[in-house]
Formats: structure tokens, C-alpha cells, sequence
């Protein structure tokens, strides 16, 4: 039988402390006693807490996805005491507010092959998606990112998280990343660190690099003119990752950049504001 701990014992923050559909939140933890380990569940996703000795606080980087709808949800946390090896739990509810993302849309137009694919072309469409469904939802539990996030490369930004798109007429679904206007051939840059759990060539993304963080986090790059790593590379924040370009379903060359925590898409731009330890 685990043993409730009193509220009284436990210090649970959220940082921002407004949480809002699509944002990242980090949680930070002090509990009542020395722990072995600190587990969560967040919005039916587990959560793994690292240790930081100087602050004595476990603290783990998680998310609310863009179609949570506003409300109180639970962080349900479950330790082991380090001298007792007995089981705590605690829950501490948090609010979810409703974001402010742009109602605009952006016409675009783009080749017919990206609307209407032959089915050659639906068939690489199929192998992407494939490709996705095994790389994109593996969870590290180890962190490998390192304080806060950087924007990987120096320029405006030209469409936002959220905004919604219309291909040749036809609405999308909501843009999920950051674009950046960079000509062809910009460096790219790791937005911390980790490792390349995706650097290849897919239908709609084109030359992408999908960078493993750690704790079920990972940033996307997409219509790469040029890989500068490998699969399986560790890479520092600030690193070299590629060069930008228009490979893809792109309607020119820019950056894509996307943030991805466990299934879920979430605003680069929150979690570049975000004073991470």
C-alpha cells in the first residue's frame, strides 16, 4: 500500500504557471523526504523526474497537447523512500486555459503531387508515416537536454504555432511548429542537446532531422537542403545540424521547426521563453 503523504509535505510548482493548451510546463518537485525514484502521470502520459542535488528538487519537462480541453487535471506522482524503500503518492491539480493562437489563414499553394498524390507517391506518403509512427513516440526517460532551449537559427519568423493553413484551397490541419525565413543554405542548429533519432528524407517533411532530448522530448527540423549528422550522432545545443532549404511540401525555402512531447505537438515558441535548469 503506498502512504498518503499530507499536502502540508510536498512543494509541487509549475513553471509557466499559467498552463494553456499546446504549452510545455516544467514540473518541479520537493518532497517530504529523501526518494530513490519520482514517476508522474500527466494527462494519461508518464512522467520520469530527474534529480537536482543543489536544488535538492525532481523536476521533469512535460506537456499539454493543443486539443486539451480547459479544465483541472491531476499530477499524480508516485516515490520510493530511500531508506524505507516504501511507496508515497501525491496529486496536486493544475488549471489548463484555453491559448490565444492566430485565426488566420494562410493560402498557399504548392505542387499538386502534395494535394492530390499519385499512387506511387502515396505509397513513400505510407513509408514516412510508418517511419513516424516507430520514431516519433519513443520515450527516453533519461534527460539529455540541459538547460534552456535556443532558436535554431537567427531570422523572423513568418508562421507561428497554431495558425491555420490552407493548401490550394483546401484547409489543413492547424501549422504545428515555428517557420523561419532563412534562404537556402542557413546552418540549422540543435535547440539543446541529445541524440539524432531521425536524419533522412520523407514525402512531406523532406530533409528532416528529429533530435532525442530525453523525458519524451524531441525537436523536429524539416526541408533541409543538407544533413551536417547522422542517426544515432549526440549532439550540443548550438551544434550544426543541416542547412535549410525547400525539400518537401514547402512552398519556398525556410525552417520548420517543431517540438514533440510524447505524441503531442507543442509551441516552440513557449518553450524558447521557458528558464529551464
Amino acid at each position: 500500500m503506498a502512504l498518503p503523504a499530507s499536502a502540508a509535505t510536498w512543494t509541487v510548482r509549475a513553471q509557466p504557471t499559467q498552463l494553456v493548451n499546446g504549452g510545455p510546463v516544467l514540473f518541479q518537485v520537493k518532497a517530504p523526504a529523501k526518494l530513490d525514484s519520482l514517476t508522474g502521470t500527466w494527462l494519461s502520459h508518464q512522467v520520469v523526474f530527474n534529480y537536482n542535488a543543489s536544488s535538492r528538487t525532481w523536476f521533469s519537462l512535460a506537456g499539454v497537447s493543443f486539443e486539451t480541453t480547459p479544465g483541472k487535471y491531476g499530477l499524480e506522482l508516485t516515490a520510493e523512500r530511500a531508506t524505507t524503500k516504501t511507496p508515497l503518492t501525491f496529486t496536486r491539480s493544475f488549471t489548463v486555459a484555453r491559448a490565444k493562437y492566430p485565426q488566420i489563414s494562410v493560402p498557399l499553394t504548392v505542387e499538386k503531387k502534395f494535394t492530390e498524390p499519385s499512387p506511387e507517391q502515396e505509397k513513400q506518403i505510407a513509408e514516412g508515416v510508418k517511419t513516424k509512427q516507430d520514431y516519433l513516440s519513443r520515450v527516453t526517460t533519461m534527460r539529455e537536454w540541459d538547460g534552456n532551449f535556443a532558436a535554431p537559427a537567427d531570422a523572423a519568423i513568418s508562421d507561428v504555432y497554431g495558425s491555420q493553413r490552407i493548401f490550394n484551397g483546401k484547409a489543413q490541419r492547424p501549422h504545428w511548429g515555428l517557420d523561419f525565413r532563412v534562404p537556402a543554405g542557413t546552418p540549422v542548429a540543435a535547440m539543446n542537446s541529445g541524440t539524432v533519432l531521425l536524419a533522412r528524407f520523407l514525402y512531406y517533411e523532406g530533409n528532416c532531422v528529429v533530435i532525442d532530448h530525453g523525458q519524451g522530448l524531441l525537436t523536429l527540423y524539416f526541408h533541409l537542403s543538407e544533413f551536417k549528422v547522422k542517426e544515432g550522432d549526440s549532439v550540443k545545443r548550438g551544434q550544426e545540424i543541416g542547412l535549410s532549404g525547400g525539400t518537401g511540401r514547402a512552398t519556398g525555402p525556410h525552417l520548420h521547426v517543431a517540438v514533440r512531447w510524447q505524441g503531442a505537438y507543442l509551441d516552440p515558441s513557449r518553450l524558447m521563453q521557458m528558464a529551464l535548469p
